[in-house]
Order: structure tokens, then sequence, then C-alpha cells
């Protein structure tokens, strides 16, 4: 670690090759404005486009402030992040977006108020959000469904200061799928947000579609929390419950009404109990499934070249 160095800006980059630049020299212009060291740290998540051509010219033009990693794969923005994290030195890190929807001007307020507060993990958020209505669809059931399953805050976002003690703790957290706003809540509640802007997309489209944000949602639910299981527990026990008053009642039936049970009540006895061993099954694979690729230690990360 550099002890003079202040911040450390990590930006993971998918098909951004328009905005690096202007996204640089943003935040050249801020931390000049602040007159406090820096270092941008891009994360190429394997670019289709000439992402990696425009990092390596403006590695060469700002050779002791950029960092340029490219990774082996796709691997998500999370990971590349956290890939970021393990380049940084300075004693905060900032995480930003590639494609300037987080204009670089909005580091004056977090860190006011990392300056103010000493907070761990300082957000900023948005009052609007300036994307499709899809993507905003799915954006805010991630958000709901965060705070009603596992009670986070569910404010999080891209934009982010981090202490650099909790950066460390998040690098020894051994983990295959990496979603860095619920493992910042497992460490810390020393958590503040502030209001910031939000521009309109200039360049390109999101990576992030409605699919994937509804599959990320589900990734949550089965990697950090264990809802579906408690589901199963009392489901089971209210299907057993359920069960047994209609046993009962069909005995009833038969002994003292000598009523007959039939062909139809029986198979649908029979399918309906099937279908939910199968679906509980299911459920407990799909985390056996996890558990083995955690003792498998499948690395959240792969690095092709550092420049």
């Amino acid at each position: 670690m550099d002890d003079s160095l202040k911040y450390s800006v990590i930006v993971p980059v998918y098909n951004s090759e328009p905005s690096l630049k202007e996204l640089f020299c943003e935040l050249e212009s801020v931390f000049r404005e602040l007159n406090l060291s820096f270092e941008v740290i891009f994360i190429d998540d394997n670019s289709q486009d000439d992402s990696w051509q425009v990092l390596r010219e403006l590695k060469n033009d700002y050779p002791n402030v950029i960092k340029v990693v490219r990774l082996a794969r796709n691997f998500g923005q999370h990971n590349a992040t956290l890939c970021g994290f393990s380049f940084a030195d300075g004693e905060r890190v900032i995480t930003i977006d590639d494609d300037l929807q987080n204009p670089p001007s909005e580091i004056k307020k977090i860190h006011e108020v990392a300056e103010q507060t000493q907070a761990d993990v300082v957000y900023g958020v948005y009052k609007t959000k300036n994307h499709s209505l899809l993507r905003n669809i799915g954006s805010r059931s991630l958000k709901h469904s965060a705070r009603f399953i596992h009670h986070s805050t569910g404010n999080g976002s891209s934009f982010r200061l981090i202490s650099r003690d909790l950066m460390l703790k998040v690098l020894n957290h051994i983990h295959h799928f990496i979603f860095l706003d619920e493992i910042f809540q497992w460490y810390t509640n020393d958590i503040v947000f502030i209001e910031v802007e939000h521009r309109t997309r200039k360049y390109s489209k999101s990576g992030y579609s409605s699919r994937k944000l509804f599959r990320l949602m589900g990734n949550i639910l089965f990697q950090y929390t264990t809802l579906p299981l408690k589901i199963l527990v009392y489901g089971g026990l209210t299907g057993s419950l359920i069960t047994f008053a209609l046993v009962v009642y069909f005995l009833v039936l038969k002994l003292y009404f000598d009523v007959p049970l039939g062909y139809t009540s029986l198979i649908v006895s029979i399918l309906f109990s099937t279908s939910i061993i199968l679906f509980s099954l299911g459920i407990i694979g799909d985390y056996l499934r996890r558990i083995y690729l955690v003792q498998n230690k499948k690395p959240p990360y792969s690095i092709k070249k550092v420049l």
C-alpha cells in the first residue's frame, strides 16, 4: 500500500469503448480539484469491442496513474470489481460504472460524507434512475426482494466509497458467487447513503437486461439466504397437517358413512404429494450443487493480462 495515495477508483469495463477516455478525464479533473492523490484501476471484463485498445492507450498516456487488467472471460460486474480490490493501494476505494451515468463530479459528495462520518461504506443513490422502464422494474424488484428476504437496506448502488479495512475483509471472503452489497452488510452496519445525480446513458446499451437482473435475484436468494429451505420446512409441516386432516376426514367418511373414495381422489393425492417431493428435492439439489462449487474452490475471476 502507498501511504500517500488517498483514493483508488475501480472501473469495471464491458463494451464501453466510447466513454472510457471521457470518464478518465472527468475523474482526473475531480481529484485535481479536490487536491487528492488517486489511481484508476480499469478491469476489462473481456469486452468484445475495442475497449482493451482504448485502455492500452490510456495506460501509455498516464502510466503512473492508471492500472489495466483484462479478465480471461466475462465474469460479471461484481467479480470484476472484486478483482480490482486486489490491485487497489489507496486509503479508500471508489467504485464507479464505465458508462458515465454516474457523474465523476459526484465523488465530491461521497468524499465529503466519508470525511464527516468515517463510515465503512458511502453509497451514492439516485432519486431518479435514467434507465429504461423494464430495467427500472427489474432493479426495483431486486431491491425490494433484498429488503423482504434478508432484511438488507436494498438501497445499494455500484457508485460507492469503501474503507480499506472493509475492502481487505471482502478480499478474504471465500465465495463462488459474488454480490458485493450483501457481503458488505455481513461485515458492517456502518453504511451511509447520499443522493447523487444519475445521467441518461450517453453511449451503448446497459449490460444488465431485466432477464439478467431477475437471474441475479435468484442467485442472491440461493447464495445468501436459506429462505427456500425454510419454505420447505414450513411448507412441509403445513402440508403434513393438511394431509393428516384429510386422512382423518376420509377415514370417517369410509367407516361411518360407507362413502366410496374413488380412483380420482387417490390419483390426485399421489400426484400432488409426488410433485411436492420432486420440487423439494430440486431445491435441496440446487443447494448441494452450490456447496459443491464452493468446495471446488472455483475462483471468482481469472486474469489474462495486466498492464
